[in-house]
């Protein structure tokens, strides 16, 4: 982008340009800034041009899709939050360093902007011929891709970018920030209850408090209570287009199943499509850190995990759609015909179901009144933070919500872990369990289910909980409650067409006996794969599939065993 559309003007930056000019390099902070070698930046340069930068000049807008990767060769570069009057400094580059983080490689817009705060110079490297270097430089790739996952972290928790303003009983307000967090969007939140700025900021911006929850962007652009696709469009979340029509492939789905299918798919030469209705890294995605799965000895986020996934899916040539809600399944003329919400259809030669499952709701009295509030369904670091002063319970004997109890200790004084059984270890890992019962700031009550919750419009105080050995009753001082107790598979837009088993996930192979006993078998002259549905050319994979082990590992195997008989679809082998 040419340097005099970015906003150069010095004197409008005033009171950012005396605060810069005493302000050191930010240290680099767990990989998040590292300086790069003169060889790595000697290789950049075979593919890059230099520039001389002025003081004052805005190398990137907030808003802005940026297409350029910039190592700043001399001077010092600052990184802004906000707009106008209200910007802010959060962090200071010197020489040798690279601007950016995630959305580079993503093609979202930037969350914030880039000043420079001296004289100096940049090597400037187009986004799509970043790759060709690093391609050949795995180390600097890592390197660029860890600093880029962590600085998506920090501005998470630095609430840059986004505004919202709503009421913390508002479903509508926790629909849109539960869709921000599992998107990994930065964004701040000002609570009409609490927060003393909110009747400030909604005057500024002509709304009333019936009108909110409102969504601000760049400061001045807003939204009143939008949806989640405006919301995805305003941001720039990846979306298909009416342009996008068949493919050879389609995966329903984006946790671990869904994008090992569109990376194996995709590296394999075909053309992939991938939906999901919310967000890309499914359950998974809410994970505080997964620590049994193979060749991550210190364990790793589901967003690590997800967002690792998402860019190799993208580097192939898969085109990842969120949010797009799956609506039916037909078939159509030797293929199938996907429809989504809003009535677009898609058509693919063949399928990969991997839609999952979701977290069922506690049966107790008055759940409705707290859910949007103060009952949550995933442990990320947004929930964390809201209840970083308050004592809080997880419900549930399963690594789900063994690793939540454990990530939330982290951040919270107290965590109560309830379980119905009456050993932690049935349905849990050892790993999990030995961390748990050493942990001093998780208290586990075994044989303990919850019977009642207590506070008011909304905001829980405590709740009343039984032994179910003994019939004793105590009350926990609660101001939070995350809930693990099982899951029901995603497969409602499967109504009519592929089998299910009773409890609603999809029957695949020849084991479970349905799939094979369809007269459609004997017309193809095979039987049905591993992973194959009733419908020849449908597979599922991953914790949707009925039999499946619920396991982020095998979920991931079973993504790229299905692109494996994708294969064996349009190129049989022969018999005999």
């Amino acid at each position: 982008m040419n340097p005099a559309l970015r906003g150069d003007d010095p004197d409008a930056l005033g009171p950012v340009m005396s605060e810069a000019s005493v302000l050191a390099e930010t240290p680099d902070l767990q990989g998040a800034f590292p300086r790069l070698s003169q060889d790595q930046i000697d290789a950049l340069c075979a593919v890059g041009e230099c520039r001389v930068t002025r003081l004052g000049e805005r190398l990137l807008g907030t808003g802005e899709v940026d297409d350029e990767f910039l190592v700043i060769l001399r001077g010092r570069v600052a990184v802004l939050d906000g707009d106008g009057d209200e910007q802010r400094i959060i962090r200071v580059h010197g020489p040798g360093r690279f601007l950016g983080e995630l959305g580079l490689l993503q093609g979202q817009p930037s969350f914030v902007s880039s000043v420079a705060i001296e004289p100096g110079e940049v090597l400037s490297v187009p986004a799509d011929r970043l790759s060709e270097v690093v391609s050949n430089d795995p180390v600097l790739g890592d390197i660029v891709l860890r600093a880029y996952l962590v600085r998506r972290s920090q501005l998470i928790r630095l609430g840059v970018g986004l505004s919202i303003i709503g009421s913390c009983f508002s479903p509508d307000t926790r629909r849109l920030r539960d869709f921000l967090a599992r998107n990994r969007i930065p964004h701040r939140w000002t609570d009409l209850e609490q927060d003393p700025q909110a009747e400030e900021l909604l005057k500024r911006f002509e709304v009333s408090p019936e009108d909110t929850p409102v969504v601000i962007w760049r400061g001045r652009e807003l939204l009143r209570n939008p949806s989640n696709g405006e919301l995805a469009r305003l941001i720039g979340l990846p979306r298909l287009t009416s342009k996008v029509t068949g493919a050879d492939l389609i995966v329903v789905g984006a946790g671990p199943a869904g994008l090992a299918a569109a990376v194996y798919g995709a590296s394999e030469g075909l053309h992939t499509i991938v939906l999901d209705a919310v967000a890309t890294g499914g359950q998974a995605g809410t994970s505080a850190r997964i620590e049994n799965y193979l060749g991550f000895p210190a364990g790793l986020s589901g967003t690590d995990l997800a967002e690792r996934a998402v860019i190799q899916a993208e580097k192939f040539g898969a085109k990842i759609g969120v949010p797009e809600q799956v609506t039916a399944l037909n078939r159509d003329d030797g293929g199938y015909l996907i429809t989504v919400d809003d009535g677009r259809q898609l058509r693919a030669r063949t399928l990969v179901i991997a839609t999952g499952a979701h977290y069922r709701r506690l049966d107790v009295p008055g759940l409705t009144d707290f859910e949007g509030s103060s009952i949550y369904y995933a442990a990320t670091l947004q929930e964390a933070l809201q209840c970083r002063v308050d004592a809080v319970a997880v419900v549930g004997g399963g690594n789900s919500a063994g690793q939540a109890a454990l990530f939330l200790s982290g951040h919270v004084p107290r965590v109560y872990l309830l379980v119905r059984g009456a050993d932690l270890g049935k349905d849990m890992s050892r790993y999990l369990v030995d961390q748990i019962v050493r942990n001093p700031r998780v208290t586990v009550l075994l044989r303990t289910e919850v019977r009642q919750l207590t506070g008011e419009k909304g905001n829980l105080r405590g709740l009343l909980v039984e032994d179910n050995s003994t019939g004793l009753f105590q009350e926990l001082p609660v101001r939070a409650l995350f809930v693990f107790i099982g899951a029901d598979p995603g497969t409602d837009w499967l109504t009519g067409s592929v089998e299910l088993d009773d409890h609603g996930f999809v029957l695949t192979g020849q084991s479970d006996g349905a799939p094979a006993t369809n007269p459609v078998w004997r017309e193809i002259g095979r039987r049905p794969m591993l992973l194959e549905t009733s419908w020849p050319g449908v597979f599922a994979a991953g914790d949707v599939r009925s039999g499946s082990v619920k396991r982020v590992a095998s979920a991931v195997g079973e993504g790229a065993m299905a692109i494996r008989m994708v294969h064996e679809v349009f190129e049989p082998r022969p018999t005999g």
